[in-house]
């Protein structure tokens, strides 16, 4: 067994010990304080989504998306990978699409919201949900909402002569080739393999309304 080891309590070295204590305390409550947040957690906006106005007071850090589902209980638009690579959160925002997921609530007081709640009902379905259903564009369903919101918003950027990574050339001419539209609906993931019948359902309503 080890002789047990003499210790002697110096007063230089308690000195030493309370003056490191003393500064480490300072950085911790130094660090706290700079960590605290500046101005208030919630805000107040006002969203028009499919056409009404709803008022909602949400937590700064709450996602568009988040807030469609859990304040406003619209939940066809779906959380997936909820790191903007799925695509099945897929909304529109004055017009043009967004993944709902990767943008605050609060960046859009006073925007115009579209969700899939706000193009079509059962008995009278938007023409791109009718082109799915008679085209079997969907097997579990769930990226099915976000992909028709980002289909939709597809044609009327070709319509439109919105350029894709596809076309390259600003002034080449834009059309409904499969080529084209793959490549605007790339962000848009079926897990399930659907995408030969989601283009054939594309296709239809483009060929359709041309």
């Amino acid at each position: 067994m080890s002789p047990p080891i003499e210790f002697h309590l110096r007063r230089r070295t308690f000195l030493a010990g309370t003056a490191v204590a003393a500064v480490a305390s300072g950085f911790a409550r130094r660090a706290s304080a700079q960590a605290a947040p500046v101005g208030p957690d919630d805000s107040t906006v006002t969203l028009t989504v499919n056409g009404e106005a709803r008022e909602m007071t949400v937590d700064n850090r709450m996602t568009l998306l988040d807030a469609l589902r859990e304040e406003l209980h619209l939940t066809g638009t779906k959380k997936g990978c909820d790191h903007g690579q799925c695509g099945a959160c897929t909304c529109t925002v004055n017009g043009t699409r967004v993944n709902a997921c990767l943008s605050l609530a609060v960046m859009h007081d006073g925007d115009e919201i579209g969700t899939i709640e706000g193009i079509g009902l059962p008995g009278n379905l938007d023409p791109m949900q009718a082109a799915f259903v008679k085209h079997d564009g969907f097997q579990c369903g769930y990226c099915t909402p976000g992909q028709i919101q980002s289909a939709r918003a597809v044609l009327d950027e070709i319509r439109a002569g919105i350029p894709s990574h596809v076309t390259g050339d600003l002034t080449a001419e834009i059309a409904f080739t499969d080529a084209e539209i793959r490549e605007r609906m790339s962000g848009n993931i079926c897990r399930c393999g659907a995408y030969a019948n989601i283009l054939a359902a594309i296709t239809e309503v483009a060929e359709d309304n041309a």
